[in-house]
């Protein structure tokens, strides 16, 4: 099974001029976490997620990790937040994300998502982001094209009832 089998298309982008506040909003909306970043022609540039909009509000990046030594006056902190919405996409977004493309098998998307962690990654067929592959996807996609067919036969095994 391929990537291109699973993928979800019509997915949500940003540019990277556009307001965190905006991109932010979309992802609430939408229920996700991160929104791929493109440029003309649906060219990717980066990705933007949540824990990108978090990692501003920490003046040391070292200071997102627990770090029991220093103290840290979170709600002071946690005013900045408007502050960061008003940055622009570009601002906070990852550079060149990690991809896969629609003619990779599942399990090697699965592999790299695996890998750093991730829950979901852009599909890029020549530089051009074509949707976005989900854990969930892959799973799905597995379920329906494997799944089904381990199940029959073990109900055909069961005896029934007298």
């Amino acid at each position: 099974m391929l990537v291109a089998d699973v993928k979800s298309t019509g997915v949500v982008t940003a540019r990277s001029t556009e307001s965190v506040r905006s991109v932010v909003t979309k992802m609430l909306s939408r229920h996700c976490g991160a929104v791929p970043v493109v440029e003309d022609h649906d060219r990717l540039i980066g990705m933007v997620t949540l824990r990108d909009v978090l990692i501003p509000l920490y003046p040391n990046y070292g200071e997102y990790i627990h770090d029991s030594v220093h103290s840290r006056d979170f709600i002071e902190m946690e005013e900045g937040y408007a502050d960061v919405l008003n940055q622009k996409v570009g601002d906070v977004m990852s550079l060149n994300p990690l991809t896969v493309s629609p003619h990779n098998p599942v399990l090697e998307a699965a592999s790299y998502m695996g890998l750093k962690n991730f829950r979901r990654i852009p599909v890029v067929d020549h530089g051009k982001l074509v949707g976005m592959v989900s854990v969930g996807d892959i799973n799905r996609g597995l379920f329906f094209e494997r799944g089904h067919a381990a199940i029959e036969p073990t109900r055909a095994a069961q005896p029934s009832a007298p």
